[in-house]
């Protein structure tokens, strides 16, 4: 049986085995018997081992024996070899030294008559390997010709001539080539070396012109390695890029070696083929223009793109006009004026799209200072500019916008800021710096002491001051742009005006309008505004002062700023704010309004509301007071500007407040009348509000001293300048109205009604009906004895009849 088939058995004997002893408690005395028996297998195989380990040793000894004979026997083989081998050796090349030495002594004879016959044929060959090597293609053409002539019909018998003379077709093709080869190696070096020649001929036009040579400011990079002039040598960018103190003496073509088109030239000349070397070039350089006028794509946000872009440009045409006059008719003036009208038009479309993303005025100057440079280059070397003059007056208008831009965030800060009081001043000091900024003059502020209040507030000398900074600015882009002096100051005012009437209106229009502005403040505002209109004058001087132009008193129309129209509107604007500031703050006093329209007494007294709100419009028209009333203005002159002739004060201007003063009282009564016929009719609408269904003669009466209040309020006149009544007049009908039902002199009414000399004509029947009609509900309640109540509604229905026949009457005719 085999191990595989008697393991069957026994396990399924194991099973029931291994089953009892788990079963069961025996395990701990199985585990101890079967250690008990491994050890006892452990101690039988030690002793069998201790039985056969000697034997063991002498086997490895007889082996180890046998290892060193037969490590001595294999020595003895290769040493035995390798002599064998060098035995050999030396025989073999004794042998082929001997085949050798026969071959060549068989051959020198019959090569020294061929050689002698060939000679001649191989030496000019190889001197025109040699020439094609150094590519020294002229040359080469020479010797070509002489060999194809002279030597090759010698050996006209060899195969090695007819194949000479079949190869000089391409021979001279591969000139042809190789010359092709070196001008694209200068075409190459060209276009990257045109950016430094660029740079170079700007560099030059900037000490010419006495313009900042930081505009063409010099690189310290390095450009990337091109292959060597196969003329000289030298590498293009060691001739392009060793910058040291001789290149400042040097011209722009002094950069690089134009020997390869010259030489390329007379090449193709002499090959028949000038036309399509021509055709060639000119092509090519086509296409580098059109790299070159291909703007980087962030050229707007430095200066330094700009720059790159035109030194390129300018680098090509300088190129261009040294070909022009040294290569011998292979550019042409006719092409290359071509080439610059087609260059001219994308420079200007270039920098016209890319610089109307620029919003930095400073990065604009130089932008304009380096446009300036390119075209007085450009113009150096005969090529037309005045595109870029007129691109110039374009990016001008640009500078104009953005300084526009800038001075709305301008403004907007100094409007943010201000406190809308006005400036008071503690020390000389103080009251010279404001002078200074803005020449504001007032004898009687002069003698005060100190501290002393100016009328305006900080705005007007911070806005008074950006202008003229802004006006600075605007001249500064104007300069060196060949510009008459009159176009200059026509230019500056333009600009200065579009400041004025857009921006500066704008902001203004803004802030009269903004939230939560008090009516102060607004009145501020509107004294601000009315300074500012006055210094008008003082710009225009300031303008006139800058240009260098003269005013001439003949013709008033010339040179004359917009801002006082724009002031005067703004002003318009602020006033009409005012008057609705004044009339909401007056609402609120008449919301306080609590009538009890069923008053059994009247309280002797005017409403609080009434008594709060001629407090409020005292205070407020005291606020005016702060500007000169009429007598300061009596023959005061607004505005004096003393010449630069004068030599104690030169140039400067002098305000003074009458004008001011005048204007100011005139907005002063405006608001005072609109308050007065605010307040009145405002009472006539509580009496007359339909809400309102019935009435008693007591509250008819505490109206009645409400309206007393208010008429004492008018006629102490908080504003002076009315003619004499004219604010009573505002409560002329409510007057009469409540005279009319206080002392019921209804027969009079009747008696004088359509008459122009009636006692009662501003009261109409309508609004007595209504009257009359509250009166009568109220009395139903009760408020007068029975004996009265009887007469008062008798009186009542009989008045009451009457004025609608009035009305009757009125719609009939």
């Amino acid at each position: 049986m085999t191990p595989g088939l008697s393991k069957g058995p026994a396990l399924e004997e194991a099973i029931p085995v291994a089953w009892t002893i788990y079963d069961g408690d025996e395990h701990g005395n199985f585990m101890e018997k079967l250690d008990t028996r491994i050890r006892n297998h452990d101690r039988d195989i030690e002793r069998m081992c201790n039985h056969h380990y000697q034997g063991f040793i002498d086997s490895i000894r007889e082996l180890l024996q046998v290892r060193s004979q037969a490590h001595k026997l294999k020595t003895e083989v290769v040493r035995i070899d390798e002599e064998a081998q060098e035995s050999a050796k030396q025989l073999l090349a004794k042998s082929e030294e001997m085949v050798k030495t026969r071959k060549v002594q068989s051959n020198i004879c019959a090569a020294v008559d061929a050689l002698t016959l060939c000679l001649p044929v191989l030496t000019t060959y190889s001197k025109l390997q040699s020439q094609m090597k150094d590519k020294r293609y002229y040359p080469a053409l020479k010797t070509l010709e002489q060999l194809e002539h002279t030597y090759l019909p010698r050996v006209a018998s060899y195969r090695f001539a007819q194949q000479m003379r079949d190869n000089i077709p391409r021979v001279r093709e591969d000139i042809k080539q190789a010359s092709m080869s070196d001008i694209k190696d200068f075409l190459e070096a060209i276009r990257r070396v045109s950016t430094r020649i660029g740079q170079v001929a700007m560099k030059h036009a900037a000490f010419q012109y006495n313009m900042d040579p930081k505009l063409a400011v010099t690189r310290n990079e390095r450009f990337a390695g091109l292959p060597a002039n196969p003329f000289t040598g030298e590498s293009y960018e060691a001739q392009a890029e060793a910058l040291s103190d001789e290149e400042e003496e040097m011209s722009a073509q002094d950069l690089i070696n134009f020997a390869p088109v010259y030489r390329c030239l007379h090449i193709y000349t002499v090959l028949g083929a000038r036309d399509q070397f021509e055709t060639y070039y000119r092509q090519q350089r086509r296409e580098q223009a059109r790299l070159a006028l291909q703007p980087p794509t962030n050229m707007h946000e430095n200066l330094e793109g700009y720059r790159q872009y035109l030194y390129g440009v300018v680098g090509f045409f300088v190129i261009e006009d040294h070909v022009l006059n040294t290569g011998n008719g292979l550019v042409t003036r006719t092409y290359l004026d071509e080439v610059w009208d087609m260059a001219s038009g994308k420079v200007v479309n270039n920098i016209r799209n890319h610089s109307s993303y620029c919003t930095d005025t400073y990065l604009m100057l130089n932008i304009k200072n380096l446009i300036m440079l390119f075209a007085h280059t450009l113009q150096n070397y005969g090529y037309t500019v005045n595109p870029l003059h007129e691109l110039l007056l374009e990016v001008k208008d640009h500078y104009n916008e953005v300084l526009m831009q800038k001075w709305v965030q301008v403004f907007r800060d100094i409007f943010e800021k201000d406190n809308y009081h006005p400036v008071q001043v503690e020390t000389p000091e103080e009251y010279s710096r404001i002078i200074e900024v803005f020449p504001y003059h007032d004898a009687s502020l002069e003698k005060a002491q100190f501290p002393k209040p100016f009328p305006f507030s900080m705005m007007v000398p911070k806005v008074f001051q950006e202008v003229k900074v802004y006006i600075s600015a605007c001249l500064e882009f104007s300069e060196d742009l060949n510009l008459s002096q009159t176009e200059k100051e026509d230019m500056v005012r333009k600009s200065t005006n579009l400041l004025l009437t857009r921006t500066l209106s704008g902001c203004l229009a803004t802030l009269i309008k903004r939230p939560g502005l008090r009516l102060l403040q607004l009145i501020q505002i509107t004294i601000n505004t009315l300074h500012l209109e006055h210094a008008n004058v003082l710009l225009e001087h300031y303008v006139a002062k800058l240009t260098g132009s003269i005013e001439d008193s003949t013709k008033p129309g010339l040179g004359r700023l917009q801002g006082k129209a724009m002031f005067k509107d703004i002003r318009g604007e602020a006033e009409e704010q005012i008057y609705i500031a004044l009339r909401l703050k007056i609402d609120e006093f008449l919301d306080l309004a609590a009538y009890d329209w069923m008053l059994a007494e009247p309280k002797g007294m005017s409403s609080s509301f009434v008594t709060d709100l001629i407090a409020f419009l005292n205070s407020t028209f005291t606020a005016f007071t702060n500007l000169p009333r009429r007598g300061e203005a009596r023959g005061v002159k607004h505005i004096v500007l003393l010449r630069a002739s004068r030599p104690s004060l030169p140039g400067a201007a002098h305000i003074y407040r009458g004008q001011i003063g005048r204007k100011w009282v005139r907005v002063a009564q405006t608001a005072c009348m609109s308050a007065c016929q605010h307040v009145a009719k405002s009472l006539m609408a509580m009496l007359l509000c339909e809400d309102v269904k019935q009435m008693s003669l007591a509250a008819l009466e505490q109206v009645n001293l409400d309206v007393i209040q208010c008429e004492q309020f008018a006629a102490f006149e908080p504003v002076e300048g009315f003619e004499e009544g004219a604010l009573l007049m505002c409560f002329a009908d409510l007057r009469q109205l409540l005279d009319l039902f206080m002392t019921e002199d209804w027969s009079t009414y009747f008696h004088d009604y359509g008459s122009e000399n009636s006692k009662y004509l501003r009261v109409s029947p309508h609004n007595a009906i209504i009257v009359v009609e509250k009166l009568r509900e109220g009395e139903k309640r009760g408020m007068f004895s029975i004996l009265k109540r009887s007469d008062k509604k008798k009186l009542l229905e009989t008045v009451l009849k009457q004025l609608k026949q009035l009305t009757q009457q009125q719609h009939a005719s």
